[in-house]
């Protein structure tokens, strides 16, 4: 696999990792969900029940588009929330 531009003099330390939909990726230290997820390529990672992707809008906790759930947690809003090694997070949008 090709290593990622967000890899590039990343600190992951041992141990630092969160699972993204069943598959564990690096975790640098201070990023939120958002981050990770943004870091991985992801631009979206619900819908709407019309089918419109959304995923991180306003950044600022505002908007609610960046919700998905955390360690059985739903509706957390990923851009305020920081992740933690051992997280699992669940989208809507499956890869």
């Amino acid at each position: 696999m090709a290593e990622h531009w967000a890899d590039h003099g990343a600190d992951h330390g041992a141990g630092r990792t969160v699972t993204v939909d069943g598959a564990t990726v690096p975790l640098r230290q201070g990023q939120t969900v958002a981050a990770v997820l943004l870091g991985l390529g992801r631009s979206s990672w619900r819908s709407t029940a019309a089918g419109r992707p959304r995923g991180l809008f306003c950044g600022i906790g505002v908007c609610f588009d960046c919700v998905l759930t955390v360690n059985g947690a739903r509706e957390v809003r990923a851009c305020l929330r920081l992740a933690e090694p051992g997280d699992v997070i669940e989208t809507d949008v499956p890869r």
